[in-house]
């Protein structure tokens, strides 16, 4: 793993195994975002205000590891696998969570996997530990209580998510959930490859979640109203499609992220200061703070989608792939796959863009009027926020050509796969967005020749 020194001096890697940045491309890089807050609205500037008031000092503070007596607003519940070599930046987001605390009115909830091998810090512990998060200003020790101490466990185990995510709704009741699985991620591939896998691989079982899986364990859990991947490259349309019918709305990144991850403090902050936030605030405040934290620090997209909008998703890609498939433009589709805002997972492009591109290279009337009832769909009923950090490198960057820095300005919210020369990956068949959707098919037809 190569590590970048970020602009504050701290140290990232990037959140999967075969991707890396040099030293020398961050230097001169400058940087700009997209926001489509509301003019007048509060944002995250004022909401941290408030939390650094006199307000904060006063929020009522449950006794440590006690389940609350009544439903609290929030319970955040955090799946956090350690166990690889994301493991320091565990401990590092453990102590930003304790920098803020549960309340009253939050319950902040974490299931924390370490392994030898990767950091020492925090006493060197081993295993796997349940968290019930305390506030406190110790910055390098984790001083919250171990609520339970479960030795041994494997975070690869799509069960062991779905355990910790009934556990912690049993013990710590509220009226809003959000349930976030910190880890490694690579969208909805499957693989044999421990870097191409998923999300929440375990380097000490070399076991993962699978995109199915992750779904699985989402029906265990039962509803929750905010679901977020604090991992890479998980905004797509295979994934959101799988866990469609378990969280309300869907955080994630269409590119990958840094090892930072979420900035926990000040993503925590606003909610204490604010619990009663409503589910899709409350996304748009992971968002926020995670675009605030990286716009100096590098290239960064962050999404919200609206889970019940993904039905309607199927029905108008159904209607673009059909006409583009009955206008035969396979070579519109190559020119629009090799130009359209790809990833660090080449096959992943961004779906409006995608689609702009095929449109832009004919005249058919019938693929123009898909396209343009598939974006306004995607612009105004699915990606709900949606917000990307420009960083533009002179000589390139991460795995793009020296010519082509990213700017991140094509990045709409929502991913999908597209494949190149090679064949469709393994288990695609298997994903719910391939049984829902025709979009299998139209992989297959535009790699024949």
């Amino acid at each position: 793993m190569i590590t970048a020194r970020l602009f504050s001096g701290r140290f990232i890697m990037l959140k999967n195994f075969y991707l890396s940045f040099a030293l020398s491309l961050l230097g001169s890089a400058a940087s700009a975002e997209i926001n489509f807050d509301k003019p007048g609205s509060p944002g995250l500037g004022a909401e941290l205000a408030v939390f650094d008031s006199p307000v904060r000092a006063a929020l009522p503070q449950p006794e440590g590891g006690r389940p609350q007596a009544a439903p609290a607003e929030w319970t955040i519940m955090v799946f956090m696998n350690g166990k690889n070599d994301l493991e320091y930046f565990a401990v590092e987001d453990l102590n930003e969570m304790e920098s803020v605390g549960s309340t009253a009115r939050i319950n902040i909830v974490v299931e924390a996997g370490r392994m030898d091998g990767y950091d020492n810090s925090d006493g060197n512990w081993k295993g796997t530990r349940r968290y019930f998060i305390t506030r406190d200003t110790d910055t390098a020790h984790v001083s919250s209580a171990v609520v339970e101490n479960l030795g041994k466990v494997d975070m690869g185990d799509y069960k062991n998510l779905a355990a910790f995510g009934r556990w912690a709704k049993e013990k710590y009741p509220a009226k809003k959930y959000m349930l976030i699985v910190w880890n490694h991620g690579s969208g909805w591939k499957k693989s044999v490859k421990s870097s191409a896998k998923g999300i929440s691989y375990d380097a000490e079982t070399g076991n993962h979640i699978n995109t199915p899986q992750l779904g699985l364990a989402l029906k265990e859990i039962g509803k929750v109203d905010v679901y977020g991947s604090d991992a890479c490259l998980m905004q797509m349309a295979e994934v959101g499609y799988e866990i469609k019918d378990y969280a309300d709305y869907i955080v994630g990144s269409e590119e990958t992220e840094g090892s930072d991850g979420y900035p926990y403090d000040t993503f925590l902050a606003p909610l204490a200061a604010r619990p009663e936030m409503t589910s899709v605030e409350l996304a748009r405040q992971a968002v926020d703070a995670y675009s605030a934290y990286y716009k100096q620090r590098g290239p960064a997209t962050q999404s919200v989608i609206k889970a019940s909008a993904l039905p309607g998703l199927v029905a108008r890609v159904n209607a673009w792939t059909g006409a583009v498939m009955a206008a035969g433009l396979k070579s519109a589709v190559h020119t629009a796959r090799g130009d359209a805002m790809t990833y660090a997972m080449l096959a992943n492009k961004d779906l409006y863009h995608f689609t702009t591109l095929v449109s832009y290279f004919t005249t058919n009337n019938a693929v123009k009027k898909a396209t343009e009832a598939l974006q306004t769909y995607i612009e105004g009923d699915l990606v709900v926020y949606n917000r990307y950090v420009r960083q533009e490198y002179p000589s390139g960057g991460w795995d793009y050509p020296a010519d082509n820095g990213q700017n991140y300005a094509n990045s709409h919210g929502l991913a999908v796969y597209v494949p190149g020369s090679q064949a469709v990956g393994e288990g695609y068949n298997e994903l719910a967005w391939a049984a829902a959707s025709n979009w299998d098919e139209f992989l297959a037809w535009q790699l024949q020749p």
